[in-house]
């Protein structure tokens, strides 16, 4: 504005003095007064002046008007620009930065605040702070590839690498940038803008990885279009290697078919109209069938069809998981076949168990009663009595054995018994009285710790036969360098009840003998009226009461075991 004036005031001395000079000339040929010459001259010049003075000050106002008009619709644009660039700013969410190269300063917009949480005190002012806050192992390839854009002819750049936000997190980011440079194509300024892409990222690896699942994966997976096509299983759109080894058809071959070319003549009818109205109704379904290859061999598969939404809730496709059962299916049949072989079989053996009891059990009377005869004669000659001690002898034995099979026989065909709750005080007496000539006899020392526990809801005959045995056996192998000490408590668990048999006998070696412990005709001393049925017998009882058994023995030590019975 001061030039404008200083151009005005020389402008106007400038030209009142020209006319001076004109008037003086052109007045001094008139002949007159000379006050009038004075006045007139005066009076000319003043007007001559002014009316000059007017012009000028007209043509500046047209001037100063149009300046004006231009600046004003240069404000409006820049304002227009800024509204348009915070609307932006607003609607893609993303950071706008500036960059002036040579002074190297950077501004950055709000955005920077609302994605990665910096506050404006906090965000450098040079471009140092920018990638002191890229992660280092994004910082040099993104700084290389910058700085090589700069020193180009190129007008445009974009990057992406990870962008430390306030909390010391990363965030994946995109950025792109524009470049401006002087008359001598000297890049002078930046602009650019940052996406934050995380989720982006983020869902493109967990693509990256349920490609490389469904590519490795040895089950077929097969994805069709979302609707039926003319009542059949719609289009496939993919299928992954697994299917193509499976099927025999490469994806070339059957994308754009329906998967019903895989049906053959001994397809399941019912499990096709299974899926085709699962699919009519938008619903999950599980089928099994026999499908078809492409050299026409039979296999069955276990197969599922899942519906897929897209963002909106609307039916995209439906993928499909294949599993060739096939070996499954035959191994199936196989082990039918094996249960019903193992089924008979027993029954086989049942049966020739009772025949061969139910048949020995005649002789074996006939012999034993023959037996008691000869008891009763005289024998002199000692090979004689000899050969008849051990006949009856080994009578016995084989009597005895026959009765345990028949208690065995008994258990395993009899899956379910009557239960009764029982007094275990009156069990035990009952078992000592049977037990009285032994107990008499080695004279051990019985001590009982039964707790709050008093009854026993179980079968009488079989506890009483686990107790004989378990009694039994502590006295048959105790040591002979010790006392014979035996322990049994009692204590309520929850719903069960837990029945401990310790003694301080010869025990058992473990480590030999575990797997073998409770096997049918195992002995584990060198004693010559053991049979090795015992713990058998004991062992099937409490499992066929519903419940367990376990042992633990060292050699010289003694041996425990546990028996733990539900109580109801």
């Amino acid at each position: 504005m001061k030039n404008t004036t200083n151009q005005i005031t020389i402008t106007y001395i400038l030209v009142s003095l020209f006319l001076a000079i004109i008037y003086r000339e052109v007045l001094k040929y008139i002949p007159t007064n000379p006050l009038s010459f004075n006045f007139i001259n005066d009076i000319l010049f003043i007007v001559s002046s002014g009316l000059l003075l007017k012009y000028v000050l007209y043509k500046n106002d047209i001037k100063n008007t149009e300046i004006y008009k231009k600046l004003k619709n240069t404000n409006n644009e820049i304002k227009e620009s800024n509204e348009r660039y915070d609307i932006v700013s607003k609607a893609t969410s993303d950071i706008i930065w500036d960059w002036k190269i040579p002074e190297d300063k950077m501004s950055w917009n709000k955005g920077i605040e609302g994605i990665f949480g910096y506050k404006q005190e906090q965000v450098g002012i040079s471009s140092k702070w920018w990638f002191d806050n890229i992660h280092p192992e994004d910082s040099i390839k993104m700084s290389i590839k910058l700085y090589s854009f700069i020193e180009q002819k190129t007008e445009k750049w974009q990057d992406q690498y990870r962008f430390k936000c306030a909390d010391g997190s990363y965030k994946y980011v995109l950025d792109r940038g524009f470049i401006l440079k002087d008359e001598k194509g000297k890049s002078v300024r930046m602009i650019g803008a940052i996406q934050d892409i995380t989720k982006q990222k983020e869902e493109e690896q967990r693509l990256k990885l349920l490609e490389t699942v469904i590519t490795h994966t040895k089950d077929s997976v097969i994805i069709t279009e979302a609707d039926l096509n003319d009542g059949k299983i719609p289009n496939i759109v993919y299928v992954n290697p697994a299917f193509s080894n499976t099927s025999g058809y490469n994806s070339e071959e059957i994308i754009g078919r329906s998967p019903e070319i895989f049906n053959g003549p001994n397809s399941n009818d019912l499990e096709h109209q299974k899926l085709i109205n699962a699919i009519k109704n938008k619903e999950e379904c599980q089928v099994e069938t026999l499908s078809y290859k492409k050299n026409n061999d039979a296999y069955w598969v276990n197969f599922s069809m899942l519906p897929v939404y897209n963002s909106d809730g609307e039916l995209s496709h439906w993928v499909s998981i294949q599993r060739d059962i096939s070996e499954e299916k035959k191994q199936e049949v196989e082990k039918e076949q094996l249960i019903k072989e193992l089924t008979q079989n027993n029954k086989d053996l049942q049966q020739f168990s009772y025949i061969t009891s139910h048949n020995l059990r005649a002789p074996l009377s006939n012999l034993t009663g023959l037996l008691n005869l000869i008891e009763d004669i005289p024998i002199e000659n000692p090979e004689l009595k000899e050969i008849l001690d051990g006949f009856n002898k080994s009578t016995h034995l084989l009597n005895d054995t026959i009765n345990d099979l028949v208690k065995v026989i008994i258990i395993k065909d009899s899956p379910s018994i009557e239960k009764e709750d029982l007094m275990l005080k009156d069990i035990f007496e009952d078992v000592f009285s049977q037990l009285d000539f032994l107990i008499g006899l080695h004279k051990p020392i019985i001590k009982f710790d039964f707790g709050e526990v008093s009854f026993l809801n179980t079968n009488k005959s079989y506890l009483e036969s686990i107790l004989l045995n378990l009694l039994t056996n502590s006295i048959k192998y105790k040591s002979e360098i010790r006392k014979l000490k035996i322990n049994i408590t009692a204590h309520q668990l929850e719903d069960s009840v837990v029945l401990i048999f310790n003694d301080n006998g010869i025990g058992i070696d473990l480590e030999r003998n575990k797997d073998k412990i409770f096997g049918l005709y195992q002995r584990f001393h060198d004693y010559p009226d053991s049979k090795g049925l015992g713990l058998y017998l004991v062992k099937s009882q409490v499992e066929t009461m519903g419940g367990t058994i376990s042992i633990e023995s060292k050699v010289n030590i003694g041996t425990t075991f546990t028996l733990t019975f539900k109580n109801k």
